[in-house]
């Protein structure tokens, strides 16, 4: 997602991309996720099993289908404030098009500045409603490097952005 903030993996060579698609098919790859999301989930940890395909009402959107591709995605709530937004980490067990913005959608939990699946719900403030993007960010990937097979993780802080929008719900 091209608003989406964090870590990406680029391979330089036909073999290592082999080597990466394989372990993101065989789900060996560690992907998280860390999210700002309207209200707050419950239970405060689970996991969101439902099919993804092409929504029918928008052909440029996903959605939760009958007949779409399975997915997966685990969630955790981080942090809460009040009722009015929570911060969440997700991990992913498939990897389908704009998996966590659909699932978190579907639960009732939007990510917070999400145009394409933020949902009619006005947000509780002015300032979740302006903020200018999906605050969605891919803070955490692993795995094995698939020329040495060295094991590599790597983290990103969250960016400024979010961290502002953070402070300021700590505020409110």
């Amino acid at each position: 997602d091209k608003d989406t903030s964090g870590l990406i993996v680029a391979a330089k060579s036909d073999a290592a991309h082999q080597g990466l698609a394989a372990q993101f098919a065989d789900k060996s790859a560690e992907r998280a996720y860390q999210a700002v999301v309207r209200g707050v989930p419950d239970p405060a940890e689970g996991e969101v099993q439902a099919a993804i395909g092409r929504s029918a009402q928008d052909r440029k959107k996903m959605a939760v289908v009958a007949r779409g591709k399975p997915a997966v995605t685990r969630y955790r709530v981080l942090r809460r404030w009040a009722r009015r937004a929570s911060l969440i980490e997700c991990r992913l067990l498939t990897g389908r098009t704009h998996q966590i913005r659909v699932h978190l959608a579907s639960i009732g939990h939007p990510v917070v500045g999400d145009p394409a699946y933020g949902g009619r719900r006005p947000p509780d403030t002015a300032v979740l409603a302006r903020f200018p993007r999906q605050a969605l960010h891919a803070y955490l990937i692993g795995f094995q490097h698939p020329v040495t097979g060295d094991r590599l993780r790597f983290k990103s802080n969250l960016p400024r952005d979010i961290n502002e929008l953070i402070l300021y719900l700590d505020c409110v």
